[in-house]
């Protein structure tokens, strides 16, 4: 195409300087200055025409630098985005080394505990001494505490979930976690059936810290799907003064620090009440990293609530049929019991007043959830809004269960 043009203009500028030598010629110029013309012509043609090509030329130039500049554009944007994303690969990658490390450190303390646990059997001998309260005979309790060990030193441990619902929406706002144990055929052993063996046995809190881990787990699994949603996880004093386990356990929670607000350790009234100086020094080391506390199994309502606020305790769960039973009249006003100077209505006021909030448990049917809300009661827990469920086996194990003691899967059960 830039040939035929060239060619084209070539002509035309033959054309122009013959019509002006004829033109001269025709006049009586003469020969002479009809060639003169001519050659001049197209001398002046072609002069013209390199600065026309030169032009031309310079602007196909600039396109192409413009060209060559978009080019460059698009590329730059393609290499910010993929160094971004080599960015996100990289933050990804260390999250999960991150996440594989205190995995690790999670089966390293699973696997101690269950060393020190078989040494303390061992130590007790083929018949350790039960008290005369468990009843039965003692090859009976012999044969069940072997069960309870095998099932934990094979982790044979489930966790189940019992939502805790915000009134009166009923909305899931916590799930409260408990242990359930697993025979060998794969039968599900109640906490009265194994507790009564487990705690003379010296094994309640190699129970304990096996639900303490697996709270861990599934807090990591909801984070991860962005879902805040707060267990309770129930911790035994015993665990807090264990000089071996807690600075372990601690070292843990340090690392899943960001886990604090989804996290809530639950402690009997008495068991809070009795407390020791070690095990309200750990609570403390527990609160310092933001972790939060639960008081359950309340059976008196003359609370040190100032108490409660410096020990972090942020929640309170009571009974709905005590809190009923609680309920009197004095002077045509409706009181508890245990407070007779103050309004039933305004025993939860008070108690937010220090930063605790009251959760009605073992609730079981609609007319009590109409007491409770005259009480201004915020929060519900029972089988009327839904009883304890199995989680499914892929949650913990998306979540890292400890693969060096899972020497058998879970059953598949539902969670809901």
């Amino acid at each position: 195409m830039r040939r035929l043009t060239l060619g084209l203009l070539c002509a035309t500028y033959l054309c122009l300087s013959l019509i002006v030598a004829l033109t001269l010629w025709r006049n009586g110029g003469g020969w002479g200055a009809g060639v003169a013309a001519l050659v001049g012509g197209l001398g002046l043609c072609f002069a013209f025409h390199g600065l026309i090509a030169r032009a031309l030329e310079t602007g196909a130039i600039r396109s192409d630098i413009e060209t060559v500049r978009e080019a460059h554009a698009i590329l730059l944007t393609q290499v910010e985005a993929l160094d971004a994303r080599l960015g996100e690969v990289l933050e990804t990658v260390n999250d999960d080394a991150h996440r594989s490390e205190v995995l690790l450190d999670e089966v390293h303390m699973l696997e101690d505990l269950v060393q020190r646990m078989q040494h303390r059997l061992d130590e007790q001998g083929e018949a350790p001494a039960f008290p005369a309260r468990l009843g039965g005979n003692a090859h009976q309790s012999n044969g069940l505490l072997e069960t309870v060990r095998e099932a934990l030193t094979e982790n044979r441990v489930d966790l189940y979930l019992q939502p805790v619902v915000a009134l009166p929406q009923r909305r899931t706002q916590f799930y409260e976690s408990f242990s359930r144990l697993r025979d060998e055929t794969g039968r599900v052993m109640m906490p009265a059936e194994y507790l009564a063996v487990a705690e003379p046995g010296g094994l309640i809190t190699a129970i304990d810290n096996l639900l303490l881990f697996r709270c861990v787990q599934i807090v990591r699994r909801l984070a991860k799907q962005e879902r805040k949603i707060g267990i309770f996880c129930n911790v035994s004093m015993a665990s807090l003064a264990d000089e071996s386990f807690f600075p372990q356990f601690l070292d843990l929670l340090t690392a899943n620090r960001d886990l604090s607000g989804a996290l809530i350790f639950e402690i009997g009234q008495a068991a809070f009440d009795a407390r020791g100086s070690v095990e309200a020094r750990n609570m403390g080391k527990l609160a310092d990293l933001g972790f939060r506390f639960s008081l359950d199994k309340v059976t008196d309502l003359d609370l040190d609530l100032q108490d409660l606020a410096r020990s972090d305790v942020k929640f309170l769960k009571i009974g709905a049929q005590m809190l009923l039973e609680e309920l009197t009249e004095i002077d045509g006003r409706l009181v508890l019991r245990s407070l007779p100077d103050l309004a039933a209505e305004d025993f939860t006021t008070l108690t937010r007043r220090y930063g605790v909030e009251v959760v009605a448990e073992k609730v079981e049917a609609e007319k009590q959830v109409v007491d409770i809300l005259e009480l201004n009661i915020g929060f519900g827990q029972g089988h009327l809004f839904g009883e304890p469920r199995a989680i499914k086996e892929a949650v913990l194990s998306e979540a890292g269960p400890p693969p060096a003691l899972a020497r058998e899967p879970f059953p598949r059960r539902a969670f809901g």
